[in-house]
């Protein structure tokens, strides 16, 4: 609830796990017109490794978030990297808004974006995302990651919709108030 999105070390155990049925369907809804998948160099191996291994258990209740996110091409932003260890990612080494942009000119479905935190915070400083898609988890966390620090201006968001979910965690979605250039941030 206090604007992070990992503890000091990205740690992830204060998060709900226990999702509702309402806010599984909202985000299959979400992730289906998905075709490209966007992420950082840090958060790469443990989104990508997670959900292989989840692809891979038919009979796992989350076998089809971790189908469709291993199915679905990723891009990975490294400065690091020299070459994909993942199947079916690429890795993007160029100029972040040179990459974005390219990747937005290209025909298919929607982008979206799962971090980590330096590099969400990187595509928000640059003007990056049409649309926010905050999960908002009922705990503060008193510090840690986040998306929008060291932005060094501030910037308005407008509104466009809240959910609650039984679970406790509420989505509030935001559009830049600014003109944008991306896509889906979550």
């Amino acid at each position: 609830m206090d604007g992070f999105v990992g503890g000091p070390n990205g740690e992830m155990d204060w998060m709900t796990w226990n999702w509702d049925d309402k806010l599984k369907d909202h985000v299959t809804k979400l992730t289906e017109p998905v075709d490209t998948i966007l992420l950082g160099r840090k958060m790469s191996d443990g989104f990508i490794s997670h959900w292989a291994k989840v692809a891979e258990d038919v009979s796992s209740e989350d076998y089809w978030a971790g189908k469709k996110f291993t199915d679905t091409p990723k891009v990975v932003f490294t400065k690091t990297l020299d070459e994909s260890q993942w199947p079916n990612t690429v890795l993007a080494k160029g100029d972040i808004v040179e990459e974005v942009e390219t990747l937005k000119t290209r025909d298919g479905g929607d982008i979206i974006v799962y971090g980590g935190a330096g590099f969400v915070s990187s595509l928000i400083a640059h003007n990056l995302i049409d649309e926010y898609h905050l999960f908002v988890n009922p705990a503060a966390i008193g510090k840690g990651l986040s998306i929008f620090g060291g932005l060094g201006e501030s910037f308005a968001l407008k509104p466009t919709g809240v959910i609650p979910f039984e679970c406790g965690i509420t989505l509030q979605q935001f559009a830049p108030a600014r003109p944008s250039s991306a896509t889906a941030a979550e």
